[in-house]
């Protein structure tokens, strides 16, 4: 990068000198320099995307929104961040795919990065059947959450009603833990939990549907 910019500052002088010299002669160089108008024109505007891109990689450099490692959603993508250059951030997906997304769409869209805060909270809902004790329920959740070694004290974890769906009561569990912990705790969880559930008596109801027959007369 830095061999470019310095090629391009010394042809600039060249061409500078060069019509300075012309001109030092007598020799009419405003035809030049309408010729030298246009093609800079023409070639600014081919590279304007280029031109975007950097832009765009000068303010990540600078503003740094991640780094390299963090797990990000970028440009409708989800990725480890790989490497970033001045003209494009390379990802490399869960499935270990690279993507390659231009700076300009990473600067211009929003960013989610899952590692720029060092806790995270972990989204679950578990149902029980609508004949179970739900005391029973929360209580049973929420033991079992709390007795998770990698869940956090604080913010106590939130274990709610929260739904009643068409087949099952919907608990809203919400536990806390350190982000890099964070699919650890949601596999074990998801696991244990239907585990002590169906030990305390509850039954994790899957979707139903009542299906009535009519027979018309005739």
């Amino acid at each position: 990068m830095v061999a470019f910019f310095s090629s391009l500052i010394y042809y600039g002088v060249m061409v500078f000198v060069l019509l300075a010299v012309l001109a030092r002669f007598g020799i009419q160089t405003a035809s030049f320099v309408a010729v030298l108008g246009a093609a800079s024109l023409a070639i600014g505007l081919a590279m304007q995307g280029t031109f975007s891109n950097f832009a765009a990689g000068v303010m990540i450099l600078v503003f740094r929104p991640f780094k390299s490692g963090d797990l990000v959603d970028i440009a409708g993508t989800r990725g480890l961040v790989a490497d970033i250059g001045l003209f494009s951030t390379t990802l490399n997906t869960l499935d270990n795919k690279q993507v390659i997304v231009p700076n300009g769409s990473v600067w211009g869209e929003t960013i989610t990065n899952y590692n720029a805060n060092e806790t995270r909270r972990v989204d679950m809902t578990f149902g029980v059947g609508y004949d179970d004790d739900l005391a029973v329920a929360s209580k049973t959740i929420r033991s079992t959450v709390e007795a998770h070694s990698l869940v956090l004290a604080e913010p106590a974890p939130i274990v709610e009603v929260a739904e009643l769906g068409d087949s099952s009561v919907n608990f809203a569990v919400r536990p806390w833990c350190k982000t890099e912990d964070y699919w650890r705790v949601y596999f074990d969880l998801h696991r244990s939990l239907k585990e002590e559930l169906e030990k305390s008596g509850c039954s994790i109801p899957f979707p139903q549907r009542d299906v009535h027959l009519h027979q018309v007369a005739g």
